[in-house]
């Protein structure tokens, strides 16, 4: 009996530990605020933050059009043109995930943002790029997803 107690606590902290990990992939975060709201939120910290929003992508008409029912749904690109441009010289095959594209979208009366972990470019990087820039993007976009998580 002590022995299947033990089995499904270790089993539970294994499935824990992916679990973490994975959420590590990703960055997100909800706010209480309408889709409007936040998005307005969401630009203005990032410009607090040093970069540029560079571009505002519209999904939701796309979706809506293959029969999808969705609310507001929008990517936008942001980051400093010339870090974007160091690195895409530097790592030719960092290309496709520049700049760091955020997605926004309403569920319900709140509004939800997602993007990839940017400390994963490191590994897209390879020896090219020191991996300090990508920890620094991440902690801006914490403190990001932060300031619209906390806005009111």
């Amino acid at each position: 009996m002590k022995k299947q107690l033990a089995n499904v606590i270790l089993a539970c902290f294994l499935v824990c530990i992916s679990v973490l990990a994975c959420a590590e992939e990703i960055v997100i975060t909800r706010s209480v605020l309408a889709f409007p709201e936040a998005m307005l939120a969401l630009q203005e910290s990032i410009r607090a933050h040093g970069y540029t929003v560079s571009r505002v992508q519209r999904i939701d008409v796309g979706l809506t059009g293959m029969g999808y029912k969705t609310d507001k749904y929008r990517i936008v690109f942001a980051g400093k043109i010339d870090e974007i441009r160091e690195l895409t010289k530097k790592a030719p095959q960092l290309t496709a995930y520049l700049p760091p594209k955020i997605s926004i979208f309403a569920e319900g009366d709140q509004t939800v943002l997602v993007t990839i972990n940017p400390r994963l470019y490191a590994d897209i990087a390879g020896d090219a790029i020191d991996p300090i820039i990508f920890a620094h993007w991440e902690s801006d976009l914490r403190s990001i997803f932060h300031d619209v998580s906390m806005a009111r």
